[in-house]
């Protein structure tokens, strides 16, 4: 508990005005020395931390189950109990997009290892159902790529079953030509897969209006985009898998600058809808942040959510309907919030608000198209 404290006869160190409490009501600086022992400072983080918290169990149930609150507590000045709305929505874009990229990585990976265990377990009987010596050499090519895969990115032991199996493979392809008489197969190279050449070279951009520099970087932006896509459509598996990963990666240290951008732009719209209301710019500003906070908590829950379904499929079937049944809750969730917020924020009737809802959506969905269009070209940069 804090102790009354005393400060008449006590001066700013700063500005040497008469202090009338903790912080000098001329310049603003706090009496209390920065210079503490260390206990102090662990005791002020701590009391820091559990405010925060309190805030954040105050703030979150607002933001997500009952639209507009949190924008008409801002205006009315009842600020200090809810988290800011900037940093709400700054932490909650962070963490929305850092989930997501985890879940997309790991269900890649999960798709890579599906193809692995396939390829696998192929022991060559399709080379029974092959009419032409062909069909055989093109069958045999497939399955082969696949096995390269397995022996390039998966474990020891998953790579010696691969060349295992790929020699088996050869094998029943070579019974399966023998049968329709067919000469048997060249013996297997034993020399590992080249990298193919880079991309073509990008030839230097000039835009007449903008300063050399940034036509430099926009042919190196180019040139990048063109190395990561040869590299993910013509090179082998080690080159394609780095491609790739590059290209996920920056598209998603992209997302959350290029969000950002979308908030005054969508505050601009908001402007110029509700011109008639006379509101100021930064109340709209206001609306924007708080209604793309809820859309990163809406997406972080979705991702959640989609994880947790996947985890519990193969040891708890029965929890399959009901989580596609809350999925489905959540998508019609968040159009619903941002109507209800719109409504109850710029208090128009039902038939304006649903006109202006939907041109303001049709208007977003374009911009945050062509957001993501530029974020992807950026992280396809990288």
């Amino acid at each position: 508990m804090r102790q009354l404290t005393r400060y008449e006869g006590l001066h700013c160190a700063n500005c040497g005005a008469l202090m009338q409490g903790e912080f000098c009501h001329e310049c603003g600086q706090a009496i209390h020395s920065v210079l503490k022992p260390m206990r102090h400072m662990a005791e002020e983080a701590v009391e820091t931390l559990l405010h925060i918290d309190s805030r954040i169990l105050r703030t979150l149930p607002a933001l997500f189950l009952k639209p507009g609150l949190l924008t008409l507590e801002y205006f009315a000045g009842r600020r200090m109990r809810y988290i800011a709305p900037f940093r709400l929505m700054f932490v909650l874009c962070l963490l929305s997009f850092f989930v997501l990229h985890l879940a997309t990585s790991a269900a890649i990976s999960h798709s890579v290892e599906q193809r692995q265990q396939q390829a696998l377990l192929d022991r060559g009987d399709d080379f029974a159902q092959a009419a032409s010596a062909e069909e055989v050499r093109r069958l045999l090519e497939r399955k082969t790529n696949a096995l390269d895969a397995v022996r390039t990115f998966g474990s020891d032991a998953m790579a010696a079953q691969a060349l295992d199996v790929q020699q088996r493979l050869r094998s029943a392809a070579n019974r399966r030509l023998a049968e329709l008489h067919a000469p048997p197969l060249p013996p297997a190279a034993a020399a590992p897969i080249e990298r193919r050449a880079a991309g073509t070279r990008v030839q230097p951009l000039h835009v007449a209006w903008l300063p050399a520099f940034a036509n430099q970087r926009l042919t190196a932006a180019f040139q990048h985009i063109g190395d990561n896509l040869h590299a993910y459509r013509h090179g082998d598996a080690a080159s394609r898998e780095a491609a790739k990963e590059r290209m996920v990666n920056g598209v998603f240290s992209k997302l959350p600058g290029a969000m950002l951008v979308l908030v005054p732009i969508y505050a601009l719209l908001l402007k110029l809808f509700y011109v008639f209301k006379r509101r100021i710019y930064m109340e709209h500003l206001i609306v924007v942040l708080h209604s793309h906070a809820f859309l990163f908590l809406w997406l972080l829950l979705c991702t959640l959510l989609s994880l947790l379904a996947g985890w519990l499929e193969p040891h708890a079937p029965w929890t399959t309907t009901p989580l596609n049944w809350l999925e489905r809750l959540l998508v019609l969730w968040a159009p619903l919030y941002l109507l209800l917020m719109q409504k109850r924020v710029y208090r128009q009737g039902w038939p304006m608000t649903l006109l202006k809802f939907w041109f303001i959506g049709w208007c977003y969905f374009w911009l945050l198209v062509l957001v993501l269009m530029v974020a992807a070209a950026l992280g396809m940069a990288g």
